[in-house]
């Protein structure tokens, strides 16, 4: 008998910066990418929004997070807090 093994595939996992905290358990990531232009070649910073679970509402704002793909939560929300990587000192 063979036995057939599913391999679970590795979740994405990117870093940003937290630019809003204000609902409850969800905050709003910023993350920038440096891409080159696609005529131009000149590198370029492209910036994207996530949406991502927070459980324990420990991320502030300026915070540097890392957030990993997940199920869909809600309309919006498919990313979930992983760390924080750099918390924002005041």
């Amino acid at each position: 008998m063979s036995e057939t093994v599913t391999a679970k595939k590795a979740r994405k996992q990117v870093q940003g910066e937290v630019i809003s905290n204000k609902m409850t358990k969800t905050i709003v990531v910023k993350v920038t990418r440096r891409v080159p232009h696609p005529r131009y070649k000149k590198i370029v910073n492209v910036s994207k929004r996530f949406y991502a679970h927070d459980e324990k509402s420990a991320a502030q704002i300026g915070d540097l997070v890392e957030i990993a793909e997940t199920r869909p939560l809600s309309k919006l929300k498919r990313w979930e807090l992983v760390e924080i990587v750099k918390s924002k000192t005041v």
